[in-house]
């Protein structure tokens, strides 16, 4: 009965890591579409996120099962109420990808970035894909030490969204307010989508060791 109990709880890793890639994928087109004004791309991440949605409720489902038909202790329990945290975390990923792809999509056919922040945006989508990609070999692995080193990838975020409202603050800006409102908005959605990756590599630290590690509060959007 054990060994179908962990085979399960495999699965539900199994399938918390496909959501990640799903995520990942997502923001990957969500940026294509962003910089290329491409809206074949936006509406693919729009019709896909369905593919998130449907994966979160299946992988909550099997937690909440595991949860309330194996009385799990110690470690098992840790890894089920993580996982359970891991679903929301995944599933805000897709999300922020959704709001990507829905803002290139309502600019179409124009740019809704100009020209100047693309190398920005550039940036933080191949750091927001890596990070996606990290937060998926941690949940397979299970290894802590990859699962710290996913806050350094997290620091690169951050100086890009900094660096990003420099921009945005220059007295040269003539692109007005709607533009500015704009990249504002995507520069959250992408720093918001690495700090949920980071997210699930404290959670996975959790698992494995008990401790979760000391951070900035966990994020609610």
């Amino acid at each position: 009965m054990r060994t179908a109990y962990h085979e399960q709880l495999d699965a539900l890793t199994n399938q918390l890591a496909d959501m990640c890639r799903l995520a990942g994928l997502a923001m990957e087109r969500a940026t294509q579409s962003l910089l290329q004004a491409d809206l074949v791309l936006a509406e693919q991440v729009i019709t896909d996120h369905d593919q998130i949605s449907t994966a979160s409720a299946r992988a909550e489902e099997a937690a909440f099962v595991l949860l309330a038909l194996q009385a799990p202790v110690a470690g098992d329990l840790r890894a089920i109420v993580s996982s359970i945290q891991i679903v929301a975390d995944v599933e805000r990923m897709g999300a922020l990808a959704l709001h990507v792809a829905k803002i290139s999509r309502r600019r179409h056919p124009q740019h809704a970035l100009p020209e100047e922040v693309n190398g920005y945006f550039a940036e933080m989508g191949r750091v927001a894909v890596e990070l996606g990609n990290s937060a998926r070999e941690v949940l397979l692995s299970r290894d802590p030490e990859k699962a710290r080193r996913i806050r350094e990838e997290d620091d690169a975020m951050d100086d890009l969204h900094r660096h990003l409202f420099t921009v945005l603050m220059d007295r040269e800006w003539k692109h007005g307010v709607a533009a500015a409102v704009d990249v504002t908005l995507l520069g959250r959605f992408y720093e918001r989508f690495a700090d949920h990756a980071v997210e699930i590599s404290r959670r996975v630290i959790f698992q494995v060791t008990g401790r979760l590690p000391e951070e900035e509060e966990i994020p609610t959007c």
